[in-house]
């Protein structure tokens, strides 16, 4: 007899044939509870029934058993009838739902698709308007800068205006960190123009050294190298990573390393490190070669405007006898004279006062005035010293009093500039000095080699000694000069030297180099506080700047 299982059914509608009774309502029970298959209505109803006529006691004979049967086989295949329904209406609902949501996830994708296409889109025009509104903001704020900076801006106690707020802006946009920009190149032509047009005037000059040098040093004290500072530029853009991202939200879509204004950093007044890319590197670079350039400038410019002076410097003006003794009283007539032979000497101590005072206004660092009042007295050595050997006129003992005289001139500037300015100034003029000591210095025949050239004279190569030595004449008291045994040994060392290869030359070299390195410059002592710089007019009330107002404590 075919028994149909509802839940053997709904796995694959397929009748099963037991043996007995009781193995078949046992088996069936047993699927019954094995499997929670659906639907579930008809396994509870067979399994009760199943179970009410195996332990009801009521099965007596097979005829009854057979009539039970015959109506579980009727109630059976009712309920098959209504199972197979259902099954092919659940496959048709299953169907019709797989392709429901196929439907529906492929419109979705296409709804999504065109909503991330939509969205880039959306996205591409929200950023590329901050962007564009962002490089705008970024150009003005540039001209505006360097429109200021163009200006004389002067100085606020002590410290050079211009250098401070183009270091302190720089700071504040993050300059120094970008891979991409143009404010460095803006900012050295205008270095560049303003010195180009004015290379005579000495003023202008020094304050363009004053604020080059500064900015060299705030750089130089705050710039380092970093290891992707030569990478080439990114030109991907990411939102999330940008300066300007994280400075505000309401743009979006910044450039990388941009940040305009309004970003609270109190760096801006600091001397922290920074880890500075190729255009910061290559800025510090050029911004190096013009303080180099524009310090050559003032010294050349300063050696160009006594070296007049220095041609008359190194023999006296002829007096006559006549004029000397003009006058009421012949104290008055020598004091006349005296002021007339020291006035070339004071002439160029005056243009040293005058220069010192142009620097000192325009707050050079008092080591680069160091440097070049030190090459300015080296020049001057080198031209007194080589007109004294060459020209025999000059090395007379009178003239070596006149010129003694002007030495004390230029040691008394000195003293009176301090070493602070004056630095090592006077030591430069060794050469000259001990020249003129020697002829001036009496009873010479009586000098041996040994106190000439180690106490008298020990800077002084033995060339020079033989050429001072043998040119020498005494206009005033008929002295000698040094003795012929001293000549002559003077003659042997001279031929040892040339045989050793060494330079018979007696005279002197002007070395123009430059004499310090930016590293010399960073260790000068020079000492900044730009926290406190007052900002010109021009940018005070732009709010983009607002971060160079003082800040109140």
């Amino acid at each position: 007899m075919l028994l149909y299982d509802p839940l053997e059914a709904n796995l694959n509608d397929q009748p099963i044939m037991l043996t007995s009774h009781r193995d078949r309502f046992s088996g069936l029970l047993g699927r019954i509870v094995m499997k929670n298959t659906k639907p579930r209505e008809i396994a509870l109803y067979l399994a009760l029934k199943t179970v009410h006529f195996i332990f009801s006691g009521k099965v007596s004979s097979g005829s009854v058993l057979e009539e039970k049967l015959t109506n579980l086989e009727s109630e059976n295949k009712v309920l098959r009838q209504q199972a197979l329904a259902m099954a092919q209406n659940n496959k048709l609902l299953s169907r019709s739902s797989r392709s429901i949501m196929q439907r529906a996830e492929s419109t979705k994708k296409t709804a999504d698709f065109r909503s991330a296409s939509m969205n880039l889109r959306d996205q591409s025009d929200l950023e590329d308007r901050p962007q564009k509104s962002l490089n705008e903001k970024q150009q003005e704020y540039q001209d505006l800068l360097i429109r200021c900076v163009a200006q004389h801006l002067g100085f606020s106690r002590g410290r050079p205006v211009a250098a401070c707020i183009i270091y302190k802006c720089l700071r504040q946009w993050r300059s120094f960190e970008v891979e991409r920009t143009s404010i460095f190149d803006r900012i050295i032509q205008t270095i560049g123009h303003a010195i180009e047009k004015t290379q005579g005037n000495n003023e202008i000059l020094a304050y363009w050294l004053s604020n080059a040098s500064t900015l060299l040093l705030l750089l130089q004290r705050t710039l380092k190298a970093g290891g992707a500072a030569g990478a080439a530029p990114q030109h991907r853009r990411s939102t999330s990573a940008t300066l300007f991202g994280k400075m505000t939200q309401s743009f979006r879509g910044s450039p990388r390393g941009v940040n305009l204004s309004l970003l609270s950093d109190d760096s801006a007044g600091s001397l922290r490190p920074v880890e500075a890319k190729y255009p910061a590197l290559l800025f510090k670079q050029q911004l190096t070669a013009y303080v180099e350039k524009i310090y050559g400038m003032i010294r050349d410019n300063l050696k160009k405007e006594i070296s007049p002076l220095l041609g008359l410097c190194i023999q006296a003006p002829r007096i006559s006898r006549a004029k000397l003794m003009k006058g009421t009283a012949r104290l008055l007539a020598n004091a006349a004279a005296q002021e007339i032979l020291i006035a070339h000497w004071q002439g160029i101590v005056k243009r040293l006062g005058n220069f010192l005072n142009i620097l000192k206004t325009n707050h050079v660092p008092a080591f680069l005035v160091r440097k070049v009042f030190t090459q300015l007295f080296s020049f001057i050595n080198v031209q007194l010293f080589n007109s004294l050997l060459l020209r025999r006129e000059c090395c007379s003992f009178s003239n070596g009093e006149y010129v003694k005289a002007g030495l004390a001139e230029m040691e008394h500037w000195c003293y009176k500039a301090t070493d602070e300015y004056a630095g090592s100034a006077w030591d430069e003029l060794k050469h000259i000095r001990q020249a003129i000591g020697f002829l001036v210095i009496h009873q010479k025949p009586k000098k041996t080699l040994d106190e000439i050239s180690h106490d008298l004279c020990p800077v002084l190569s033995i060339q020079q000694l033989y050429r001072i030595s043998t040119m020498y004449w005494d206009d005033k008291y008929g002295t000698h000069s040094l003795s012929q045994e001293v000549i002559s040994n003077m003659r042997v060392l001279m031929a040892e030297d040339s045989n050793n290869a060494v330079s018979s030359s007696f005279l002197l070299d002007d070395d123009s180099s430059i004499p310090f390195s930016v590293d010399d410059l960073s260790k000068s002592n020079e000492n900044f506080d730009i926290s406190d710089i007052e900002p010109p007019p021009l940018i005070r009330e732009n709010s983009g700047f607002s971060f160079l107002l003082p800040q109140a404590d």
